[in-house]
């Protein structure tokens, strides 16, 4: 009885597999977006004010970075949770792959979670005349939030390794 309980439980991590495609679909979405946003963007790169252009790059680097922290999650988590990629030995690998384990992917995450928030402020700061002063402390006080949040998993992750 034990036994079976035992196999049941470790076969069902393949569930996740269907999540992790899912992101797929999401990274697809992102992608879609993204060219949207250039496509809204290039006609009036002669015309706009250059603090709009790069309130226009951020928003571009913005949806690059959801989109690098997708492809993390997709495959440090399908590593991690649900099996090992085989890749052929001739094709492209990514370096990092097969090298993160779950504490240093909660690591990228907190990162990458902070560097997102980081250029919302960085565009809300760039448009603050069109922001309202009590908006504008809470997303300071939410942005401190999460630089403290990652700072102190990373401290957490340091001291439970030694």
């Amino acid at each position: 009885m034990e036994r079976s309980v035992e196999r049941t439980m470790y076969a069902s991590r393949w569930l996740l597999a269907p999540i992790y495609l899912g992101l797929s679909l999401a990274l697809l979405a992102l992608t879609v977006k993204f060219f949207q946003e250039v496509y809204h963007f290039m006609p009036q790169l002669l015309e706009i004010e250059e603090s709009d252009m790069i309130l226009q790059l951020l928003t571009l680097i913005d949806l690059t970075l959801v989109g690098s922290l997708t492809v993390i999650v997709m495959f440090s988590g399908y590593e991690n949770f649900v099996s090992q990629m085989d890749i052929a030995p001739n094709t492209e690998k990514l370096g990092w792959l097969g090298t993160h384990d779950y504490g240093s992917l909660k690591i990228k995450l907190a990162s990458s979670i902070v560097a997102i928030s980081s250029i919302h402020l960085l565009k809300v700061f760039m448009n603050i005349q069109h922001t309202d002063n009590s908006k504008l402390l809470w997303y300071v006080v939410i942005h401190l939030t999460l630089v403290i949040s990652a700072l102190l998993m990373g401290y957490l992750d340091k001291i439970t390794k030694h």
